[in-house]
């Protein structure tokens, strides 16, 4: 006769705990910030060339409001976008909030450290440099250059983004890269500027973002085996 083996009172099976973040999501973001580190590292050494004809020639062209447009205001719709996805999340998914709220202190982690590079490199803005027309006014000196905040938070938004719903990839990638360019086109940055803006801005939100929604994942869970069974009878699970 088969015998039967009961599970001590007051425990419970482990249950794998699956990962928010789809397997492939990781290997793309990986693939972009070694990209956008290559187009950085091959566009420093012609900076200059490379500024001039892409900002000079966009002052002289009909696009040239639209490219300023762009370039001043086009965060802002990247960020009315991570706002409407944190209300859905809100109301829909709250597993999915909370990776973005983690996504969101990398964010933050992102935009620090390009002011910390910043300050300490003390890159010249390309306007201040290459005698060229530009779009948009050249900001005031003590305004460093490298890396671009703009693109940094650009980056970050849109990983942030990706993460938590992987389908809006082919809405906020290409708005990502249009902010990023926009600021090369406008005058106020280099291509290596953006380029390094945006990987940075991916590299730090994917990494702090997953590692504190993993610590705080691994924090709710501990705390809630440590309750008693009959905390957990009372609360009826």
């Amino acid at each position: 006769m088969p015998t039967t083996h009961h599970a001590p009172a007051g425990t419970r099976p482990v249950v794998p705990v699956r990962s928010p973040v789809p397997r492939a999501v990781l290997p793309a973001v990986l693939s972009t910030v070694l990209g956008l580190s290559a187009v950085a590292l091959l566009a420093w050494p012609a900076r200059e060339s490379l500024f001039d004809g892409v900002a000079g020639g966009t002052a002289r062209s009909p696009l040239a409001g639209f490219v300023g447009l762009v370039a001043d205001k086009g965060l802002l719709l990247l960020v009315a976008i991570t706002a409407c996805l944190a209300l859905y999340a809100w109301l829909r998914d709250r597993s999915r909030f909370a990776l973005l709220a983690a996504a969101g202190v990398g964010t933050l982690g992102a935009y620090s450290v390009s002011e910390v590079v910043k300050l300490v490199v003390t890159e010249e803005r390309p306007c201040r440099v290459v005698d060229a027309a530009t779009v948009l006014a050249c900001p005031a000196p003590g305004d460093w250059s490298w890396p671009s905040n703009h693109s940094t938070i650009a980056g970050a938004l849109a990983v942030a983004c990706v993460l938590v719903a992987p389908r809006l990839w082919s809405a906020v990638v290409p708005l990502a890269l249009a902010v990023a360019g926009a600021r090369v086109a406008a005058g106020v940055h280099y291509v290596h500027d953006v380029a390094s803006g945006l990987a940075l801005g991916v590299l730090v939100t994917c990494l702090v973002g997953l590692g504190v929604h993993a610590v705080v994942q691994r924090v709710m869970r501990r705390s809630t085996s440590h309750r008693s069974p009959g905390a957990r009878r009372t609360t009826g699970r």
